[in-house]
């Protein structure tokens, strides 16, 4: 039977008692992410099992290089392998007291958006199933563009229905705002439009590539939320 080490909820992980944040967890969770066994991932690492096995237990003991390809196989960076995530993920903080949820505004919506930013598009990808993924985003006028690979996964066609959403979660404060557009799709084909668009601030895709094809939404209802604090 393999030995795919602890696993978070396991037998191995209620002996040590409460969770604890090593590099052991931290693989053992990131194996199971991936849906790789420990053989599996000795093989990506390079080493054997016994050797995968001591470095996960050990961690810092072992040499950079053996654990930078231990972090190369599980598809995180080093510094997360050894020290965990560097920003923890929102929401962790208790509500805040006597929270009041409230609507924005059509115009209220569109000054939480500023001019650009990171926010994130859902459409439907191949089959039917829905998708939701990042982009780097324009405010052009009352509409919304970003850019990606003709082809790729955020190419929504002409004429698509499409849903666009950006928030800002203050954990300190444990408020917050979401505003939410749902629209259609337009390819921006105009090359005086896609010369300007692409000469703005915030208009290079922080993933890099030369993502060519430039997506228009045409709001359909623009809604927004925000959380205040009595």
């Amino acid at each position: 039977m393999q030995d795919d080490g602890p696993r978070p909820g396991g037998p191995d992980a209620s002996s040590r008692g409460p969770y604890e944040d090593t590099v052991a967890t931290r693989c053992a969770v990131r194996r199971e992410q991936l849906g790789l066994t420990r053989d599996e991932v000795a093989r990506r690492a390079g080493m054997s099992v016994p050797y995968l096995s001591q470095l996960e237990s050990l961690g810092g003991d072992f040499d950079s290089a053996a654990l930078m390809r231990l972090a190369a196989a599980l598809e995180m960076s080093y510094d997360e392998l050894m020290g965990g995530p560097r920003e923890a993920a929102p929401g962790l903080q208790p509500a805040g007291a006597r929270p009041l949820l409230a609507q924005l505004s059509e115009d209220e919506c569109w000054q939480r958006l500023g001019t650009h930013g990171i926010g994130r598009v859902g459409l439907a990808a191949s089959g039917g199933a829905p998708v939701i993924l990042p982009v780097n985003f324009l405010v052009d006028g009352r509409s919304i563009v970003y850019r990606t690979e003709t082809g790729g996964t955020a190419a929504a066609a002409d004429g698509d229905r499409l849903a666009f959403e950006v928030d800002h979660i203050g954990a300190h404060d444990s408020r917050g705002w979401s505003v939410l557009i749902d629209g259609t799709a337009e390819h921006v084909t105009d090359p005086g439009t896609v010369e300007r668009l692409a000469t703005r601030p915030g208009a290079q895709p922080w993933a890099g590539g030369k993502r060519e094809l430039w997506v228009r939404i045409r709001p359909g209802r623009v809604t927004g939320r925000t959380i205040h604090i009595r």
